[in-house]
Parts: structure tokens; sequence; C-alpha cells
């Protein structure tokens, strides 16, 4: 199954769920510092491996980090070749001000805001859909 490519049905059923929990995204120098199987992703950049998990855990670690976000699911499953999803959803967030971190997995997007934006963030992707 490749997911869907066409612009209108993804955005028509995208149906965002708000994933319950509050997440971080954390920069470390050694991935072992940390057990894999319970971050959300990670991202292996120049300065370090980027990980998101769930604040409570980084906590735990004492790890350091500014942004704390909640996530937000598009449950349709999308295509990593669909084109315009991405734009439509940011631009529709950045009209209410509200930044977003998207992560693009096999499956669904995932889009984190910032916890204070995460219910408007809801209502305007919820208002995308209809």
């Amino acid at each position: 199954m490749s997911g869907e490519k066409d612009l209108g049905r993804l955005l028509s059923e995208m149906t965002p769920k708000l994933n319950r929990g509050i997440y971080v995204f954390v920069s470390i120098k050694d991935i072992n510092q940390v057990e894999r199987s319970v971050t959300i992703c990670e991202f292996k950049e120049q300065e370090g491996y980027t990980i998101v998990l769930e604040k409570k855990l980084a906590d735990a670690q004492h790890f350091k980090y500014d942004y704390i976000a909640s996530w937000i699911t598009l449950k349709i499953h999308s295509s990593l070749e669909a084109v315009g999803l991405t734009a439509v959803f940011a631009s529709a967030l950045a009209e209410h001000n509200i930044s977003c971190n998207v992560i693009s997995a096999y499956y669904h997007d995932h889009i984190f805001v910032a916890v204070k934006d995460a219910d408007n963030a809801m209502k305007v992707l919820q208002g995308l859909s209809s």
C-alpha cells in the first residue's frame, strides 16, 4: 500500500488526532544515552542526534530542551510522494500564529505544536477537513 496522493482526499480525510502526553525535542551526542525503545523518533545531524520523546522521560534523564510540544497525528495514510499537504496545513496553522514541526513517517504525518497551541491547532486542522 503506497498511500494517498490526491490532495483533496488527503485534506478531507486526514482526521487529526491529538495524542496523549507532552513531548520534547532533545539533542544528544551519544545515542546510547537513551533507550531507543522509548523515543518517538530520532534524526542524525552533524551536531548530534535529535530525538523526540516524552517530557517525563527527558526529565528523568536530565536532558535539556527548549520546546515543549503536543503531538498530532493525521490518521490518513499519506504517500511520501504526496504534494502539497504539508504546505496547506502549515500555512493554515501559520495564519493562526501556530508553529509546527512536521515528521512524515511511512503511514502518517505527525505534527508537533507548542502545548499551549494544541487545542487551537486541532480546530484549524479539523476546519481543513470539513
